[in-house]
């Protein structure tokens, strides 16, 4: 089993090492045995059958049990440690949502069921748009994107397709800030846009002067995030806005940091004209790990009808699917990631208007507090009262002592909290980013902070390598350089590969 780049030993169970599942391998044992068959044998004959049988381990179900659970327990999540990813807001999720949705009525339930039939589901989406426009400042919503990317990707469609329908074609630049998150170049490419950059000012706001320089009739539409990528709030957000609307552009905000202004502002009145969430950032929707996402995309109403079709309308007290009239085209299969909507609107249920109203007061009071401990020990990128994130850097650590952003991550893994967000935003060197969210107590951030502190004390003394860290866990540094130079796409071709340092 390769672990990486001190492939070293593996965790100790009962005091020795725990063996992989190839090592607990013993010929004839099972996990489970079919019964006898009871219908006749028939022969299949088709080229992809083999008569070669697999290599699968052979166990015994209670070894077989042993092994996942151990791996389970390899594994950091936001129900074990503390997860300060900046930019990611990586918040815990009511077990009361997940309960929601998993009954029957609605995990069971299938979207091509006519309407008449789901009235439960679509009030869900139509009272969670409801809640959504409300937050936002938008007027209208659909729920088909399955993530951000996916949100940004259809905002930028219908920003598209309304120039298109003014005959304004010749306006296919869209401004991006260069710190933004890379998913928006990347959306705005796969539109069809060209992308120009604006630079960021010594304050880590948007350069308004440059902006008011690459804006001109070919300017489509402005992309931003405010909170900005480094957690600083745009406080010139409305002059932003007027100067891209004067040069007949949209106005797309990224939902990446909507969790600082939740019930302090919206979008929507600082001039925005398109919204897309992250449910499972804001609205503690699960996250990570390659699972379902939401993000849905709001608009003010002179949008309304470019939005992917269908979206739920309700006429006399009866929810009917409306199809709009110069819809982009659907975004995703059927509705959405219906059961992950579902979850946000439990979510914001549980809160209700007064817990959601203090929802970003609270993130933000958590990273300011964190922020502020930090600061003693890692100077902080910008000088600026922080939002809900703030990024710290190493770059004078890095001179003086060689410790990169990555050495501090990796010491931190090792002390039971999860990295925060290195290397992000790009235009901050050796930066660490940390978004602490609402739901971590003081003695949590306490923690952190006082084993950060730790940490650069011990590498700036130490004589040990910097590249030992993390010292305790299962898997240490892998080898960067390795998913690099061999695209390894299946298993049989891993265990080929000659793996060298």
């Amino acid at each position: 089993m390769y672990s990486g780049g001190n492939a070293s030993s593996l965790p100790l169970v009962g005091g020795k090492a725990e063996p992989t599942i190839k090592q607990l391998s013993k010929p004839g044992r099972r996990a489970s045995r079919f019964p006898k068959l009871d219908v006749p044998e028939v022969e299949i004959s088709n080229s992809a059958l083999t008569s070669i049988k697999p290599t699968l381990p052979e166990v015994s179900e209670h070894d077989l049990v042993m092994h996942y659970s151990r791996l389970a327990h390899r594994n950091f999540a936001v129900d074990l440690g503390f997860y300060p990813l900046g930019s990611c807001t990586m918040k815990y999720n009511p077990r009361f949502a997940d309960f929601v949705a998993s009954l029957p009525t609605f995990a069971n339930s299938h979207p091509s069921t006519p309407s008449k039939f789901t009235q439960g589901n679509l009030s869900i989406l139509f009272e969670l748009e409801h809640y959504l426009t409300e937050i936002t400042g938008m007027d209208c919503a659909t729920f088909q994107p399955p993530a951000g990317a996916s949100g940004e990707l259809t905002g930028l469609l219908i920003i598209k397709k309304y120039l298109q329908e003014n005959n304004l074609q010749h306006k296919n630049q869209i401004i991006v800030p260069d710190s933004a998150h890379g998913t928006n170049p990347a959306s705005a490419k796969m539109a069809g846009f060209e992308v120009v950059e604006v630079s960021t000012d010594l304050r880590g706001m948007v350069n308004i002067e440059d902006l008011k320089d690459k804006v001109n009739e070919n300017t489509a539409g402005l992309m931003l995030t405010n909170p900005n990528t480094g957690g600083l709030f745009e406080e010139n957000i409305v002059q932003i806005s007027k100067v891209i609307h004067d040069e007949g552009g949209l106005v797309y905000y990224d939902g990446a940091n909507l969790n600082a202004i939740v019930g302090v502002c919206r979008p929507g009145d600082m001039g925005f004209d398109i919204v897309h969430s992250n449910l499972h950032k804001t609205f503690a929707t699960p996250h990570g790990g390659g699972g379902p996402g939401s993000g849905p995309v709001a608009v003010k109403n002179f949008l309304r009808e470019y939005l992917p079709g269908p979206i739920v309308i309700k006429k006399d007290d009866i929810y009917e699917w409306y199809e709009p009239a110069s819809s982009i085209g659907r975004m995703h299969g059927y509705h959405g990631n219906f059961l992950v909507a579902l979850r946000a609107l439990v979510y914001m249920k549980l809160l209700g208007k007064e817990g959601l109203d203090e929802l970003g007061s609270y993130a933000v009071l958590n990273a300011r507090y964190l922020s502020s401990i930090v600061s003693k020990v890692i100077p902080l990128a910008y000088d600026e009262p922080c939002m809900h994130e703030f990024v710290a850097s190493v770059k004078n650590l890095k001179k003086s002592h060689k410790i990169k952003a990555y050495d501090v991550g990796k010491a931190l893994l090792d002390r039971g909290f999860h990295s925060p967000t290195i290397y992000f935003p790009l235009i901050v060197e050796e930066a660490l980013m940390f978004e602490p969210t609402e739901t971590q107590t003081v003695d949590t951030l306490d923690d952190l902070a006082a084993t950060l502190e730790i940490i650069i004390q011990e590498l700036q003394e130490t004589e040990s390598s910097f590249e030992e860290y993390p010292k305790n866990l299962p898997v240490g540094r892998p080898n960067e350089l390795i998913p690099a130079k061999h695209l390894t796409v299946n298993w049989g071709d891993f265990e080929l590969l000659e793996i060298t340092e």
